[in-house]
């Protein structure tokens, strides 16, 4: 049975469009995607994200705990507040998902992950956190809303109160804080500055409207997939999974190899998959004709090697066609990708597309 977010009736009032997502009703567009999209590029918009699963660790040995769970280290935290994102691997090196940690205090970590992975990922963090005796506690009433966008902090800001205010406005990026009767974070999927608020279920629905009425617009789960695929942004499931290893899904940078000697899940076997060699790429793509780019589709190289986008749309931003592709480490500058049965040329480009609304592509 689908689940529903404590924002579920704002966004029948709204005229969202309810999609089946990850076993929740969300919207994907509240009428125009396009307009959603570049409210957010150029503006303030927002987006319920309640159905990301939020969790909380607890205990003397959570730091210790999170550099064995993560490929990335949690001892670049060192001051409260700062967050981290990082892969989750299996012992093969395979990714079981990407997530955010915030360092709340030295034995309070708080991490959110995917919604369509919660169930493996609560089984496998728990199975873990029992040697560290590390209590984790899931936060289902927990609601979550991403204000984004250029002018999204101040919009923001604008309906706290005065010292709720002026404490977000210090954040940093990256940075979360318990505020008030909120933990909110300066961070985002969409490649513009923004928060992400978590707030009761009971008083979400109080704080949407207050946004609303400050000119943040709602957007669905279609701008958000648009908007993240422009900054160069993984989805998992779809970009990277348990049969990929972060070396060749782009987020080698998420890898802390320092120090030698922190032994994380899926260390050994990222560091054979260094020996050896041979590792494909994952590059952006833009399509240099007319044509849509969607996951799944070949791509050739000029020595007829063969890799796969695993993502791709139209670019509301850049007016092209982009994607994201696992290809071969040869590729070159130029390739082709099929496209119903046809090879189109496209050209290979360094990623994000697109940052703070400006483009990165000549």
């Amino acid at each position: 049975m689908s689940q529903r977010t404590a924002l579920y009736d704002q966004h029948l009032e709204a005229n969202g469009k309810i999609v089946d997502f990850a076993g929740w009703e969300m919207p994907i567009h509240y009428g125009s995607q396009i307009e959603e999209h570049h409210r957010v590029r150029r503006d303030a918009g927002m987006f319920d994200v309640s159905h990301m699963v939020i969790v909380d660790l607890e205990g003397r040995r959570t730091r210790e705990f999170l550099q064995r769970l993560l490929a990335n280290d949690v001892g670049r935290l060192k001051a409260p507040g700062k967050a981290l994102y990082s892969c989750m691997l299996n012992e093969q090196g395979g990714i079981i998902d990407d997530l955010i940690t915030y360092h709340v205090t030295d034995d309070y970590f708080r991490i959110v992950v995917n919604a369509a992975t919660r169930d493996k990922d609560l089984a496998w963090i728990g199975r873990q956190a029992a040697a560290f005796d590390v209590t984790v506690t899931e936060r289902p009433e927990i609601a979550m809303i991403a204000v984004q966008g250029p002018n999204a902090r101040d919009r923001a800001m604008s309906v706290l109160t005065e010292g709720e205010a002026r404490q977000a406005g210090e954040l940093a990026p990256f940075f979360g804080r318990f505020i008030g009767p909120y933990f909110i974070a300066r961070t985002g999927y969409t490649g513009e500055d923004g928060f992400e608020i978590m707030v009761t279920d009971h008083q979400a629905p109080t704080l949407w409207s207050r946004l609303r009425e400050a000119g943040v617009g709602p957007c669905g789960l279609g701008a958000r997939d648009t908007l993240r695929l422009e900054a160069g942004m993984n989805l998992y499931g779809t970009d990277m999974d348990e049969t990929t290893s972060p070396l060749e899904s782009g987020l080698g940078w998420t890898v802390a190899w320092e120090p030698a000697e922190r032994d994380f899940i899926g260390r050994a076997a990222l560091e054979a998959q260094r020996a050896t060699g041979g590792l494909k790429r994952f590059v952006g793509l833009v399509l240099e004709g007319r044509g849509v780019l969607r996951g799944h589709q070949r791509v050739f190289t000029d020595s007829g090697a063969e890799g796969e986008t695993t993502s791709g749309t139209f670019s509301p931003t850049l007016q092209r066609a982009i994607a994201m592709a696992r290809v071969p480490a040869d590729i070159g500058e130029r390739c082709e990708v099929e496209i119903r049965g046809r090879r189109l040329p496209a050209r290979v480009v360094k990623m994000p597309f697109v940052r703070n609304g400006q483009s990165l592509i000549d």
